[in-house]
């Protein structure tokens, strides 16, 4: 049986957890690499320069891309066959059961907050230092300073933070991945296969506190760098 055939909700909830699992991997790393920039601003930039537009970090992003675009896509499929599901039913509950979380109930909105968060992310971060070089080494004239620049990461992280409304934002943005991923994290290792009842709790207890551990870990950064910027 073909898991990953469109009508398979079995294959889109394995094919979303596998991705999850990848992106929540990497949202590890890059939190890990981001409080470098708390230790050691140098450090910061000699990671961002190691990685830069390098053929393997270029692989890694197209692998993240991909990874992001097939994650939602079911996402989207999931919640339309649910929808279609339901029927004339959809409306005719209004309370909803007290077991349900409210992230469970609202992930496909608030992926499309995490999504939006991601995509002021990339233009901040990504397209000012990995697409900057990715371009010169392309041909594309890019301006001096902006290229003088693309690795430093530690630069970008104090200019984007300096300002109030990106600190919002970000902070807005990382209550929204918190909650979809202490519901996300359960839930991906649940479809895998770890749903006995023994460690049903203990997972959403590990995963509550995975997310924090990571929304925390940006968090502090943004704040650090906002508050550097106020008294200084």
């Amino acid at each position: 049986m073909n898991l990953f055939i469109v009508n398979s909700s079995i294959g889109r909830k394995l094919v979303m957890s596998i991705t999850g699992i990848c992106l929540i991997l990497f949202l590890t790393f890059h939190m890990s690499m981001n409080l470098v920039a708390l230790i050691s601003p140098k450090g910061y930039n000699l990671v961002c320069e190691f990685l830069g537009a390098n053929w393997y970090a270029l692989v890694a992003t197209i692998f993240l891309a991909l990874g992001f675009i097939i994650h939602m896509a079911y996402a989207f499929l999931l919640f339309l066959q649910n929808k279609k599901a339901r029927g004339n039913n959809a409306y005719a509950v209004s309370a909803k059961p007290k077991e349900v979380e409210w992230a469970s109930q609202n992930m496909l909105v608030l992926g499309i907050v995490v999504a939006a968060f991601l995509l002021l992310h990339l233009y901040n971060f990504w397209a000012k230092m990995q697409l900057v070089e990715l371009m010169h080494q392309l041909g594309v004239n890019v301006c001096g300073d902006a290229l003088s620049k693309s690795a430093d990461g530690a630069y970008h992280i104090a200019a984007t933070f300096q300002d109030p409304i990106y600190v919002i934002l970000y902070l807005v943005g990382l209550g929204a991945l918190w909650f979809h991923l202490t519901h996300g994290f359960w839930s991906a290792l649940q479809t895998i296969g770890f749903n006995n009842q023994l460690w049903f709790n203990r997972w959403k207890c590990i995963g509550t506190i995975y997310a924090t551990i990571i929304v925390f870990g940006f968090a502090i950064v943004a704040i650090a760098y906002f508050v550097k910027s106020v008294c200084c």
